[in-house]
């Protein structure tokens, strides 16, 4: 996300000195003057629950980051480029507002699984006759018996917009989502917004919940509480993917011999380029496919050849994704808050080849080797899944569309809770403490 910044005039007192500059984000009003160079003024910050400005949401600490206004010794300061400076949000300061009462909500539910049917109507009744909401529904979502033929359930079912996946376009129709179901609901709401993401709650209402923290017992309050604006959110980084894929097809070539008894020779001829384009919310891989060789495949950070993985695959993720397929193929974990992407292996053949966390904003590029024995698949977040061959290309940066998740409580003690729970992270038995022994006298 781009930095909105102002350069200030210089003050009468000293025209001729250098100019003070401004963080209108970072600093709310506070000006910084050659007499001011250097660390930033420490800010009184303190985590107020209660909504407004972010003005409000203050506590005793120092930014996450160095400002890139910030001036380094008398001389030397960051050079202003737009394009390439992100600015790193406190945590606490995110808060969800809303320029306009929301009016639509898509609803998610986990398809197939009839525990959910009950809270699907729960939830859908309450918005719409409570709330006045307009429900977009995915229509294969109708189309399961147990809703079809619910007559007591056909007014509401009578009020939903419907929508099919690929073929019809809801960017700009939607106000907030809410999720039923696993991490799976989230991650196909995330696929669903290649753009701008509306704001996403999500229930804990399948198997590991990691990405869902609330629970469904009492929905009516938290909506509520959602659509009046007073709700953290977490920002979830999302990876921009290109696929450049040389386009070949077969033709037959007579080769002038074909009455002496000679077979046509089949090539392929190129003619063209295929470019498709993701928004990905955990993780990019690139495994080897039905394969027995081992992938063979080169990793470029921003035009430069860094390493050639020669193993099962390779995983490129989102802080996300870090507690995903990355964490099971030994990455470390990472909050979401953190602007990374991450680089993990998939069983390297190669002891020192660890998993490496690279700056957010880089531009990755995977291709094939050129002596790699065969072909490999990349897939996006599970999905769409192909096949990647020799002149093909994946090129790989932080996307400037994150989505918004939003928090139970915050997004530290939530990211925590969920390691605990799901993951139960440092769980051990507590070592025993020595005995008092009684002094003798």
């Amino acid at each position: 996300m781009e930095m909105n910044r102002e350069k200030l005039c210089p003050s009468k007192a000293d025209v001729s000195s250098e100019s003070a500059y401004h963080c209108s984000t970072c600093h709310d009003d506070e000006e910084w003057s050659s007499t001011s160079r250097g660390r930033a003024k420490s800010r009184s910050l303190s985590a107020s629950p209660a909504l407004g400005s972010t003005k409000e949401f203050r506590r005793t600490r120092s930014l996450h980051g160095p400002c890139p206004v910030t001036t380094f010794g008398p001389k030397a300061c960051m050079l202003q480029n737009p394009k390439t400076i992100m600015h790193i949000q406190d945590p606490a300061s995110q808060r969800l507002t809303w320029n306009k009462p929301p009016k639509s909500v898509l609803v998610i539910k986990k398809i197939r699984d009839a525990s959910l049917l009950q809270p699907f109507k729960e939830l859908c009744v309450y918005l719409t006759e409570e709330n006045n909401m307009i429900v977009y529904v995915e229509k294969k979502v109708l189309e399961d018996p147990a809703i079809a033929n619910d007559d007591n359930f056909g007014p509401v079912k009578k009020k939903f917009c419907t929508f099919r996946e690929d073929y019809d376009d809801i960017s700009n129709q939607i106000d907030f989502i809410i999720c039923l179901g696993g991490d799976g609901t989230l991650l196909y709401a995330s696929s669903l917004f290649q753009g701008s993401v509306p704001p996403v709650m999500a229930f804990h209402l399948g198997s590991l919940g990691f990405l869902t923290p609330f629970n469904f017992e009492n929905f009516q309050s938290q909506v509520t509480q959602v659509i009046e604006g007073n709700a953290a959110l977490v920002l979830r980084s999302r990876l921009k993917v290109k696929v450049v894929k040389e386009h070949r097809e077969k033709m037959t070539v007579q080769n002038g011999i074909e009455e002496n008894g000679v077979v046509p020779t089949n090539i392929e001829k190129e003619v063209g380029k295929q470019i498709m384009q993701y928004q990905v919310l955990n993780e990019v891989v690139v495994d080897r496919g039905p394969s027995s060789y081992l992938s063979n495949v080169d990793v470029f950070l921003d035009g430069h050849l860094i390493t050639t993985v020669q193993g099962d695959g390779v995983i490129v993720s989102t802080p996300t994704g870090s507690t995903a397929y990355a964490a099971a193929a030994g990455a470390s974990m990472i909050h979401p808050n953190v602007p990374a992407i991450m680089i993990t292996p998939i069983c390297p053949h190669s002891l020192s080849f660890r998993p490496i966390v690279v700056p957010a904003g880089v531009e990755l590029k995977i291709m094939l080797s050129p002596d790699a024995r065969n072909t490999a698949w990349v897939s996006f977040d599970g999905r769409k899944r192909q096949e990647i061959c020799h002149g093909d290309s994946i090129s790989i940066t932080t996307s400037c569309y994150p989505l918004p998740s939003i928090c139970f409580r915050d997004p530290v003690s939530d990211w925590f809770e969920s390691l605990a729970e799901c993951l139960h992270w440092n769980v051990r038995k507590k070592q025993n403490n020595f005995a008092v022994e009684e002094e003798e006298f």
